[in-house]
């Protein structure tokens, strides 16, 4: 009997959504019709979600959802799943969609202008002066890469603001492509940067999932962390991957994410099997975190 696959799939769309609660009801029906399990949250500025099903339901539901005019051109990523990567499903009303905590923006007028996979790919090849500005958490960051990075060391996505004034000092004159997993968190906050004085600024379009998927191994090293039980993924299967994750407590190279609970709140740390029996306070993690 033939094994049945899975995809997991994120997407996300800005876009006035005048009756949440309502609009929720909606949404959660029609994923339950294709028996989704993961999270989708929703707010007056859109819809952010990661969902995982058989492939035949996911693509079932890519399409009802494409039938609902909001959504016609809506950008799915799309990974190989294992079936276990949530154990229900979730569809709940946000403040945020993605949290900043610096007030309303004008996503669609007020974002940095865009690089596609291909136009990024191109800057390295041709050894173009820019830096890359990764606005992922720092345990995402450092589990894979772009060269020429730059980590703000951010905890939470909402710390940004306060990283700012001193990111303004550090990459001023340079060129700057903002970077994140699948684009959410680089559309909000080029707002806010572009309101702070931030030029010559653009982001990667479609986020990292999409450069991983066009150019593997080229010029990203190292994994993308999934907040699902998978925790890291290298998008599509790719044998002779760098592996850039290191021991938190030794150095070694590894990706395996357990939550350091003397921390409070809980924090996401790399840990390798030798040093996991010394830590008691370390538990396996767990992707409890808010999409982001």
């Amino acid at each position: 009997m033939k094994k049945e696959s899975y995809i997991i799939i994120l997407f996300y769309k800005f876009t006035k959504i005048n009756n949440p609660e309502l609009f929720k009801l909606k949404q959660r029906k029609i994923a339950e019709k294709f028996d989704l399990k993961g999270r989708m949250l929703i707010g007056k500025e859109g819809v952010n979600a990661t969902f995982e099903g058989t492939t035949k339901d996911v693509k079932g539901y890519m399409k009802e959802l494409k039938k609902q005019r909001v959504f016609k051109d809506l950008v799915f990523k799309q990974s190989e799943g294992t079936g276990t990567g949530f154990t229900k499903l979730k569809v709940k009303v946000r403040p945020e969609i993605v949290t900043l905590g610096v007030g309303e923006f004008d996503v669609k007028k007020e974002t940095a202008k865009t690089v596609t996979a291909d136009q990024l790919y191109n800057m390295y090849k041709k050894k173009e002066d820019f830096v890359v500005l990764d606005l992922r958490n720092d345990f995402e960051v450092q589990v894979g890469y772009f060269e020429n990075t730059v980590n703000p060391e951010l905890i939470n996505f909402r710390d940004l603001p306060e990283k700012l004034p001193k990111l303004r000092k550090e990459l001023k004159g340079k060129k700057v492509v903002t970077v994140c997993t699948g684009g959410i968190r680089c559309e909000k906050a080029t707002c806010l940067m572009k309101q702070k004085g931030f030029e010559n600024l653009y982001q990667l379009k479609d986020g990292i999932h999409t450069y991983m998927k066009k150019y593997p191994n080229k010029h990203f090293k190292g994994t993308l962390f999934t907040f699902d039980n998978r925790m890291t993924t290298p998008v599509i299967g790719k044998k002779n991957r760098e592996v850039v994750g290191k021991c938190r407590f030794c150095g070694m190279a590894c990706e395996e994410f357990y939550n350091d609970d003397s921390f409070r709140p809980s924090r996401k740390v790399i840990c390798c099997d030798n040093c996991i029996v010394r830590h008691k306070n370390l538990r396996k993690a767990s992707p409890e975190l808010a999409l982001n």
